[in-house]
């Protein structure tokens, strides 16, 4: 089963483009990343997830269920941390999460308790007093506290420190063993590789890349480092040349002999050919599609 699925899912605001023909699956019990970068359409996406928009044409469905009719549904068994936690002023985040747990018809229970305890947060404390990490641990509390089959997680650790933030995905990935599903939208590429089995890649509006993150990178070739110099820069499949004083490094895809034949004739000391990781691919890939002609699609 797919916890979600977007078909040809199309946003428009007025004369603006903001996703046009995105079609996406995001397996049941899956860790899904979503990677992109400002203005790319990931916002636009997740509140079509969540129902706060609907398409201007495609379709949305969650928990099996279309956004469009079965919203209430749906939001009963998701979570969502958003990248900017806002709240009430007065009120305690033990206010704040009672609030939560009643909008679920539901009570804080001894889960919620062992949350504010691994994330340690005092429930006493007025929310307009904590600082900004405090605030995201609250809401993610929050968001988790009710065990939902779905998480939409937005930038979830901005202001977490190292310790908590360890703890934090040591917590989804006792729920993803339970059975829910995560859909981590982050710019934190050691976040997407080290947590995630699945990512999507989105670039104005269009999905650019889909895979499995072991292969993401490694779809694009080898990462090649010489230390000196050989004949390679008119082999067809070197990609991303960068010449250096003491050596060369570049992307290569293709046929491995014209390549070992031009280093075995060049004047090379060391060489190494490794998978790419996963943050270099991705730079380069925003640097390429930046390069390019975007006035189709002016994202906000």
């Amino acid at each position: 089963m797919n916890v979600i699925e977007l078909d040809r899912f199309t946003k428009r605001y007025g004369s603006v483009q903001a996703v046009t023909d995105l079609t996406l699956y995001v397996p049941e019990g899956s860790f899904y990343g979503f990677i992109g970068p400002n203005g790319a359409g990931k916002s636009t996406t997740i509140r079509a997830i969540l129902g706060l928009l609907r398409p201007t044409s495609g379709k949305v469905s969650v928990l099996g269920r279309d956004v469009s009719r079965e919203r209430t549904c749906i939001l009963a068994e998701t979570g969502y941390l958003a990248s900017e936690a806002a709240f009430w002023p007065g009120e305690t985040v033990g206010d704040l999460l009672d609030y939560s747990a009643r909008l679920r018809g539901r009570r804080r229970d001894q889960y919620t308790e062992e949350l504010l305890q691994r994330l340690q947060l005092d429930p006493s404390r007025k929310v307009d007093q904590l600082s900004y990490g405090n605030r995201k641990k609250a809401a993610a509390v929050a968001a988790l506290q009710h065990r939902p089959r779905l998480l939409v997680l937005d930038e979830p650790t901005g202001g977490m420190d190292p310790l908590i933030q360890r703890e934090f995905f040591a917590i989804l990935e006792e729920r993803r063993q339970a059975g829910a599903t995560i859909f981590l939208s982050s710019h934190i590429m050691p976040e997407i590789r080290r947590h995630c089995d699945r990512a999507a890649v989105i670039s104005h509006g269009h999905l650019a890349a889909e895979d499995r993150v072991d292969r993401l990178a490694g779809a694009d070739g080898k990462q090649v480092t010489v230390q000196g110099h050989a004949a390679v820069a008119d082999l067809p499949g070197v990609r991303d040349l960068q010449e250096t004083p003491t050596g060369q490094s570049f992307l290569y895809h293709g046929d491995p002999k014209p390549l070992l034949q031009a280093l075995a004739q060049g004047d090379v000391g060391d060489c190494t050919i490794t998978e790419p990781d996963l943050e270099d691919w991705i730079q380069r890939f925003y640097r390429e599609e930046g390069d390019r002609d975007d006035s189709r699609y002016p994202v906000p």
